[in-house]
């Protein structure tokens, strides 16, 4: 599935942290979580600033603002916990189907966030966006590859059966003898299988890192 990173004008909705964020245009909002409740969008952010109390002034002053607290603060940030109506842009993740993946950045009321999910689903959210009147921006799109592309089947299940019983854990919790026995092999097969499946996975690696090319 593809992997988009997009950024898009919060302020362009009613979205009061997106204006806070726009009165203070070099100070970074990182919204590390948020979740729809029954009385709104409930959410903590971590604002890198030595102005506390302005703002936390803002926050008391913004419209729509159902309730906030101060959780941590300290001489360079300050955590706040937050509740409002959900915005636009939060309401159309959630009709479309996509999951906001936290955390996500805040600068001058714009957000920069990344997704994965199908292109239908991705489409249809921009196109929300757009619909509403909300500016948006589609920074990079990369593709996640298919490991059915990577790995055989075979390969597959040896892989996921070493991860999750620790074969690759430090110190491991499952030897390549127990493996082997899993799937009814002996331990040099079961090498066998592995060693290529890593291959794989290494050489897939790099080729996406830019390092080699296919074919070499």
């Amino acid at each position: 599935m593809p992997t988009i990173q997009l950024q898009f004008d919060a302020t362009a909705s009613a979205d009061p942290l997106a204006k806070i964020s726009s009165k203070f245009p070099d100070t970074q909002f990182t919204v590390l979580a948020s979740h729809l409740t029954d009385d709104g969008l409930l959410g903590l952010v971590e604002i890198a600033t030595a102005n506390r109390n302005g703002i936390v002034q803002q926050f008391d002053e913004a419209p729509r603002m159902v309730s906030h607290e101060v959780v941590y603060n300290d001489e360079q940030i300050v955590l706040i916990q937050y509740l409002f109506p959900e915005a636009e842009p939060y309401r159309a993740l959630r009709r479309t189907g996509n999951l906001p993946q936290f955390p996500v950045r805040m600068e001058d009321g714009w957000l920069f966030a990344e997704m994965t999910a199908s292109h239908e689903r991705l489409s249809e959210y921009t196109d929300r966006l757009a619909a509403a009147e909300i500016p948006v921006t589609i920074q990079s799109v990369t593709q996640s590859p298919d490991p059915s592309e990577v790995l055989t089947e075979r390969q597959w299940e040896f892989v996921i059966e070493a991860v999750e019983r620790g074969y690759y854990d430090s110190p491991r919790r499952c030897t390549l003898t127990e493996l082997a026995q899993i799937f009814e092999i002996n331990s040099s097969a079961a090498s066998g299988v592995l060693h290529r499946a890593e291959g794989r996975i290494i050489k897939r690696f790099i080729t996406e890192a830019g390092g080699i090319q296919q074919g070499e």
